[in-house]
Parts: C-alpha cells; sequence; structure tokens
C-alpha cells in the first residue's frame, strides 16, 4: 500500500506567486498608510485651516485698492494691482503651511523606519524603489489636491471681503489668478517630496524634520543675514536657487521675468518651477542610491 504525496510547489510558480506585485499595488498600499496615520489627518487639516485663516484674515483687514478714476490704462493698471493683492491674501497662508507639509512629508517614510515596518515594505518590494516612488507619487497628488482645495476655499472665503474692506473684485476668469493657486499648491507638493527624500536619505524622524525645515527655513534667514553684512552677490545668488525663495515665486501673480541684473540673478515663475523640480531629483537620486545600498 502506497501513500500519496503533494508535490512540492515548483520555482518558477512561487516565483510568479510573489511577481504579482504591481505597482498599482504598492500604491493602494501607500495610500492606505497614508490615510491611516493620525499625522496625515491633523497635518492635512491644520494646511486647510491656516490658507483659510489666514486669507480671511488679510482679506478683512485690507490689502489695498482695486479701483480708482482715471482712463482706461489707469483702470486696467489699477485692476491688475487690485488682483496681485488679492493673490498675495489667498496665498499668505502657504508660508507657514509649507512647514507642515514638509514635516509630512518626512513622516511619511522616517515613521516606518522607526517602527521598523520599512523592513515589510522592502521585503514586499525587494527593489525597493517602487515603494520610495510609490510613496513620493501618493503623497504628492494628496498634497497638491488638499493644498488647491484649500486655496480655492480661501479664495470663497476671501472674495466678499476683499469687495467689502478693499474694493477688489476677484476675476475668475484670470489666468494669472490660477496658476497662482496651482502653483501654490504645487510648491507645498514640491517641499514635501524635498523633505520625503530628505527622510529617507537620513531615516530619522527628527533627522529628516530638521533637514527639511533647515534647508526651506533656516538657510535662507542665514544666507540673507550674510548677504546684509558682506554683499556678496555669490551668497545672494545662491538664496535665489534655495527652495523656499524659488518657490515663493510660483504663487506669484505675474511674478516678473528671469534676469541678471549687476551679477545678481532674478528667477521668474517658470524658472522657479524648475528649480524646485531640480531640488525633488536631486534628493531623489541620493535617496534612491542610499536606499539601494544600505540595509532596512
Amino acid at each position: 500500500m502506497s501513500t500519496a504525496t503533494a508535490p512540492a510547489p515548483s520555482r518558477s510558480s512561487t516565483h510568479s506567486t510573489l511577481s504579482r506585485l504591481t505597482f498599482g499595488g504598492i500604491l493602494r498600499s501607500e495610500w492606505i498608510k497614508l490615510r491611516s496615520l493620525r499625522s496625515t489627518f491633523w497635518c492635512y487639516l491644520l494646511i486647510l485651516v491656516l490658507n483659510i485663516g489666514f486669507a480671511a484674515l488679510v482679506a478683512s483687514v485690507g490689502v489695498g485698492s482695486g479701483g480708482g478714476p482715471g482712463d482706461g490704462s489707469t483702470t486696467s493698471t489699477a485692476a491688475g494691482s487690485g488682483m496681485a493683492n488679492a493673490t498675495v491674501a489667498v496665498t499668505l497662508g502657504i508660508n507657514f503651511t509649507v512647514l507642515i507639509a514638509a514635516v509630512l512629508g518626512a513622516l511619511m517614510i522616517t515613521g516606518e523606519y522607526g517602527t521598523g515596518m520599512i523592513k515589510s515594505t522592502f521585503a514586499a518590494d525587494p527593489r525597493r524603489l517602487g515603494a520610495l516612488f510609490g510613496k513620493a507619487i501618493v503623497f504628492g497628488v494628496v498634497t497638491f489636491v488638499v493644498g488647491l482645495v484649500s486655496l480655492v476655499i480661501a479664495t470663497l472665503v476671501a472674495t466678499p471681503l476683499l469687495d467689502s474692506e478693499s474694493n477688489i473684485s476677484i476675476d475668475w476668469s484670470d489666468g494669472s489668478f490660477w496658476l497662482a493657486l496651482v502653483g501654490g499648491a504645487g510648491f507645498l507638493a514640491l517641499a514635501g517630496l524635498i523633505s520625503l527624500f530628505l527622510g529617507a536619505i537620513i531615516r530619522a524622524s527628527a533627522g529628516g524634520i530638521a533637514a527639511g525645515i533647515g534647508l526651506l527655513f533656516v538657510m535662507p534667514i542665514v544666507l540673507q543675514i550674510f548677504t546684509g553684512l558682506t554683499n556678496a552677490k555669490w551668497a545672494a545668488n545662491i538664496a535665489s536657487f534655495l527652495p523656499s525663495n524659488a518657490g515663493g515665486l510660483m504663487f506669484g501673480y505675474s511674478a516678473g521675468e528671469a534676469k541678471v541684473v549687476d551679477g545678481i540673478v532674478t528667477l521668474d515663475q517658470f524658472f522657479g518651477f524648475l528649480v524646485m523640480v531640480g531640488w525633488v531629483i536631486l534628493t531623489g537620486i541620493l535617496a534612491v542610491v542610499l536606499v539601494k545600498r544600505r540595509d532596512a
């Protein structure tokens, strides 16, 4: 009498089972991780509240007049000035909420290093790049959407206040105004991605947050003080290419044109965007190299 034994699974079937993990599955996994974190809810809520709150506060105080007597050209100039002032009121909160985006970006990955869950993440994706890029895509898209929604709501809240307090009527068909709103949301997302990649490089929450805040806030202040004391043009030029200064141009209303005057570089809105993308690519490349080389 013989006993039947079940055949051992072949290596090909085991490999096919492991290879079922798709990039779409990675994105769904990272989306679940992002929305399951309590810090995600509170950080995005703060971005909404602060962007809307600052817009309401500035609009209620008054930001200048958008109208006045005169010929057609004067009226057109005043209207453009009014929209510029309105843009400042609506987007002022970004200067503060970018800090929150940077903190959340670092926590997006350093939290997994702190809990050790990164080992499971890399075990599911042995090549590691899918997990890293999946985190970046999910975080970047969600942050951009939240930022844009907050700025649109901020505009809705500020519109009647600007009309009553500053005699400014927001033109919703103004392409430059919408470009500033999209640029502001893009700045939040790109700044958060820089911080996320810095977190992947440093692998510690405190260090990742400190590096992101240092690059976005501390370095511009240090260079500004140094430039004021020494009048060094090279320091002023370096400051122009820092994320906070270049990214700040992304949500300006018709933010001038790129030029070099007396050896000092001035960027425009488009080049500010390119500089921010360059910072994301630079930190992303460093993160990829180190994530591939180091143990989890």
